[in-house]
């Protein structure tokens, strides 16, 4: 597992279906293992603060270099330097592609992987078979704000991470959900945790290089 880190490089501006969209992007100086997969974040709703700047997103991040994958985060339409207005997750879904379109011809990553947290979650569940992710990471996933109860996720090794003291994403809707998935996704439980996982950060950091790091190596 790579410890070292890129120096946080500045944001940049790609064109997007709305104008312009702002991206973040952090890269490991030194992996342990050939390939160089690229993970892009979707960050939490951009009505209620929501933004690539979001500690549960950097979290994700830097947890994705520590692991030896690059990450890519970016602000939906409306937020920080991206242009546009807020579209109810149709239009931060075309943001999603738009990114990882980039992605795939800039960077040109050996697998390219989503993650999402909170509303994120939702446009990264949105995105995952368009932009033919090969990984899927999904942290306190909205199932009953955003009907996604009968929502079925694909033959993708998806790994979803709950806090069982979440008082604004369901615990018992997103175990049912996950119950009721014909290819069962991984499911962590971080029992004492919050949805914004206030002093449990670690936590979800270590839940993710236990659960993914072997498979890396």
């Amino acid at each position: 597992m790579s410890e070292l880190l890129s120096p946080l490089s500045p944001p940049i501006l790609i064109a997007g279906p709305a104008g312009q969209l702002e991206i973040l992007v952090t890269s490991p100086q030194k992996v342990t293992h050939s390939n160089r997969p690229y993970a892009i974040i979707c960050h939490p709703h951009p009505l209620y603060g929501g933004s690539m700047t979001n500690k549960v997103i950097y979290i994700l991040a830097t947890t994705f270099n520590q692991l030896g994958v690059g990450a890519v985060r970016f602000n939906f339409r409306g937020v920080g330097q991206s242009t546009g207005q807020f579209d109810h997750g149709q239009g931060e879904t075309e943001d999603l592609l738009a990114v990882a379109d980039w992605v795939k011809t800039q960077l040109k990553p050996t697998q390219l992987w989503l993650a999402g947290f909170s509303f994120g979650s939702y446009v990264a569940l949105k995105g995952y078979e368009p932009v033919k992710a090969q990984r899927l990471l999904l942290v306190a996933p909205p199932i009953e704000r955003f009907n996604l109860a009968a929502w079925q996720i694909g033959n993708i090794p998806t790994l979803i991470i709950q806090g069982g003291k979440d008082e604004i994403v369901s615990p018992l809707a997103v175990s049912q959900w996950v119950a009721i998935q014909p290819h069962r996704p991984q499911l962590c439980w971080l029992s004492e945790a919050d949805h914004f996982f206030h002093g449990h950060l670690h936590e979800l950091r270590q839940t993710i290089i236990t659960t993914w790091g072997n498979q890396l190596s």
